[in-house]
């Protein structure tokens, strides 16, 4: 008898083992459950308000998973479906028993009774036919998710993968395609809609059954209500809310941003820097002046508005709104490279501070230029003779700023726009030339608008931190991203607050004459430094502005490239860039950079460094880095006669009886065009009869050709070869002149000198002649390919 008990001790022994392993092999074997299906690319703004989004690579509208599940949600689903789920293991055996026993009772599968866990299983697995394997098989894979998994871990994956009728899967998607708002905001009618929806969703969804959808909805809501989930008032109101009749469109703000979004990250909610409302606000007025300006076939608008501080992007609008996008309104414009037009005019004025090759008001050149057949002209094709920098940036001239970048260098000033971020300049400066701060070159708005917002960053940095780190110059982006560590200093900043702050002032007095007067009304309650550009042909407009806080800019044009009359910087991108600053919180503006600025004595007429010559001098803030610059090279003692009608020297004139005055003195080009808007300059007396003209202030002076060591005959139309076109200034205007070319006259000119000369290729001599004897004498050479 002991024997026998034993063997069936040990025959239950080695059962229990083999129980024990075969279920460890079983738990092993049953796979977990798996959800690799694509997910739509969701975006937000900053505030989690949805701006748009992609569909999933399969064509569902399946967002990423969530990780929460809204209450109300909760509540309702778990009425609904599973009302033990916070207590069973994974499978219920009540609920299996009850189902088994309506099946059999009805004799057709009238209840499954599954869990919202085998539910999971089963949506894991593409919903197979169901058999008595597969629900044995959901069963085990509940059981060992339950094992793996957090309650509120599976309530979220049934939440996210559950689906909803037609493309909707997963209660983000559906709540806002039946109710185009998140789902934590559902009442409880659209949440109890919801939670039956998955129970058929092939045979009721919204406009297809709703009668049977709205018999499930009410009969939940008054389950709720027996549960004391819900209170009558909120029962009655409840079931008096109408069904949707159909999935609604999703929210398509910021389109191309959402694009990028989906091409960058891919199946993931992605959260902006984009402020919604903002966001909203300014697409309105990109709408509106889009609708205006087509009148003038001009179809395309971007702009961005973006916080100096962070570098984020607040707004992104890459175009205008273009139905069936018949003018390439599907083009990001932000990041289109366009031509830049004048808009970079400001980063050669603020670097020329920097290295002290000007001051503030320096006077620079205004007369017509002509570089080796570039000749640029004013945009009013005016001239003003000599022009103070500030001003001549203020106005946008463009002569004055190829004089600028003449001296600066252009090799020097693309290495400058390279340190700003700009990456669209490939070429070297020999590809350029001169042209490139007039729009020789092209640039995307986002860059333009990331360098503007790194010059006003270098300010504010420098006032609260008082030094440099060039991080501050980076591109601005709509990811969120933390504040850069400042705890390494630059010793050699691109650009000096300084700089940045005398550039800024210049750009406050911004004034075109086809500006609207009532623009300036901004100015009284926040100030405002812009800018405008307009691309050769009128084919882009730019305008770019920054206060203390923000920078706004925008671009206006069409994305073929074509031009029009009228496109240009003020008059179509501007009002749009202001009406977008009205829009933006007042603040006050940058402090002043006072440790490195300094006062000096300048010359009040050339804004130089006054020169121990200049009468009439005034003290000036200036860059310290102004300190290297000359003293003021116009003022110089001249000698006069007793009556000051002649200039005279000891050659012809007694010394005892001469006159020493200091005298403002142009050279001849710039004092033709300057005194024409000056009455006030005192041209110099003529000499006097004997005596030898001066060596210093010459009295004919070349205008252009400017580059005389290789000029270029041009090619008529005809295939003819053309002329080039010399042009003098003498002092006196009414004065003749007679030309020479190599030894042979071949004209003369009276008031305006220009000769127009075909020279064979070669060598050649001009020789220039006034009445009274004072002569020029310039070298030149012409190419020998005429077709350059």
């Amino acid at each position: 008898m002991n024997r026998f008990f034993k063997k069936i001790v040990k025959s239950r022994r080695r059962w229990f083992f083999v129980t024990i392993f075969s279920g460890i092999l079983v738990f092993l074997i049953i796979p977990v459950p798996r959800f690799d299906d694509p997910s739509s690319t969701v975006v937000f703004s900053a505030e989690n308000n949805l701006l748009g989004a992609r569909i999933a690579g399969d064509g569902q509208w399946r967002f990423p998973k969530t990780d929460s599940v809204p209450e109300k949600y909760e509540t309702a689903l778990l009425a609904f479906e599973d009302k033990w789920f916070y207590y069973h293991p994974g499978i219920n055996p009540v609920s299996l028993a009850r189902a088994l026993w309506l099946n059999i009772k009805y004799r057709q599968i009238v209840s499954g009774g599954s869990t919202l866990t085998m539910q999971v299983a089963r949506l894991s697995r593409d919903n197979p036919p169901r058999t008595i394997g597969s629900k044995l098989l959901e069963m085990a894979m509940a059981l060992k998710l339950e094992l793996l998994r957090s309650k509120k871990e599976i309530l979220c994956r049934y939440a996210s993968s559950a689906p909803f009728g037609g493309n909707v899967v997963g209660i983000d998607a559906a709540s806002w395609r039946y109710y185009n708002r998140p789902s934590y905001t559902l009442s409880w009618a659209e949440a109890a809609t919801l939670a039956v929806l998955p129970n058929a969703p092939s045979l009721i969804y919204p406009g297809k059954n709703s009668a049977v959808l709205k018999k499930k909805r009410d009969g939940l809501l008054l389950k709720l209500l027996s549960l004391n989930k819900i209170d009558s008032l909120t029962f009655r109101l409840s079931i008096a809310e109408s069904l949707p009749l159909q999935p609604k469109p999703l929210p398509a703000l910021a389109s191309h941003v959402v694009e990028n979004m989906a091409a960058g990250f891919t199946g993931q909610n992605v959260k902006t820097t984009l402020l919604y409302d903002l966001q909203c606000r300014v697409e309105d007025i990109v709408a509106r002046h889009n609708r205006e300006a087509s009148q003038n076939d001009i179809h395309n608008f971007a702009a961005l508005v973006i916080d100096i501080e962070s570098g984020n992007i607040l707004v992104y609008v890459g175009n205008a709104p273009d139905p069936g996008n018949l003018h390439g309104g599907m083009v990001d414009v932000v990041t289109a490279p366009r031509s830049t037009g004048s808009i970079l005019k400001p980063f050669l004025y603020a670097a020329m501070l920097q290295y002290g090759e000007i001051l503030p008001n320096t006077l620079v050149k205004d007369i017509p230029i002509n570089f080796s057949g570039y000749a640029p002209k004013n945009f009013d094709f005016s001239y003003s003779g000599a022009v103070p920098a500030s001003r001549a940036l203020s106005r946008s001239l463009n002569v004055p700023a190829v004089e600028m970048l003449v001296q600066f260098g252009e090799a020097r000033f693309l290495d400058v726009l390279r340190s700003f971020g700009f990456t669209t300049f490939k070429y070297p400066a020999e590809h350029y030339g001169l042209s490139l701060i007039l729009g020789g070159g092209e640039a995307t708005l986002l860059e333009l608008a990331g360098a503007y917002a790194s010059m006003a960053r270098v300010l504010l940095h420098y006032n609260e931190y008082g030094g440099y780190n060039n991080s501050d110059f980076r591109l601005p982006s709509v990811i969120p991203s933390s504040n850069e560590d400042r705890a390494t200093w630059d010793d050699q900043p691109i650009i000096s607050a300084s700089s940045v702050w005398f550039t800024l002032r210049a750009l406050q007095q911004v004034n075109r004459p086809d500006e609207r007067s009532g623009w300036w009304n901004f100015s009284s309650s926040g100030k405002v430094a812009w800018k405008t550009g307009t691309s050769f042909g009128f084919r882009d407009a730019w305008a770019i502005a920054t206060t203390s806080r923000y920078v706004v800019a925008v671009w206006a044009g069409n994305a073929s490239g074509e031009g029009r009359a009228g496109l240009t910087g003020s008059k179509i991108a501007a009002p749009v860039l202001f009406d977008i600053l009205d829009l933006l919180p007042k603040d006050t503006w940058f402090e002043k950079p006072l440790d490195e600025i300094t006062t000096v004595e300048v010359c009040s007429e050339s804004g130089y460094i006054a020169s121990q010559f200049c009468p009439d001098k005034v003290n000036v803030e200036i860059p310290v880095s102004g300190l290297k610059t000359g003293a003021c090279p116009y003022h110089r003692i001249v000698h006069l006669s007793k009556d000051r009608l002649w200039q005279v020297n000891s050659s012809c004139y007694s010394v005892a009886e001469m006159v020493q005055d200091s005298c403002f003195i142009l050279p001849p080009g710039m004092e033709w065009y300057y005194r024409k808007l000056h009455p006030g300059y005192n041209v110099l007396p003529p000499i006097f009869e004997g005596c030898e003209s001066p060596e210093n202030y010459p009295m004919i002076e070349l205008i252009y050709p400017r580059n005389l060591s290789k000029l270029y005959v041009p090619l008529e139309m005809n295939g003819e070869r053309g002329r080039i076109v010399f042009e003098a200034a003498h002092r006196n205007m009414g004065t003749r002149i007679f030309w020479h070319l190599d030894e042979t006259f071949i004209g003369e000119t009276d008031h305006y000198h220009q000769m127009a000369l075909c020279p064979a290729p070669g060598n050649h001599t001009l020789l220039l002649v006034d009445k009274d004897g004072n002569t020029l004498k310039k070298k030149f050479f012409i190419v020998t390919d005429v077709h350059r």
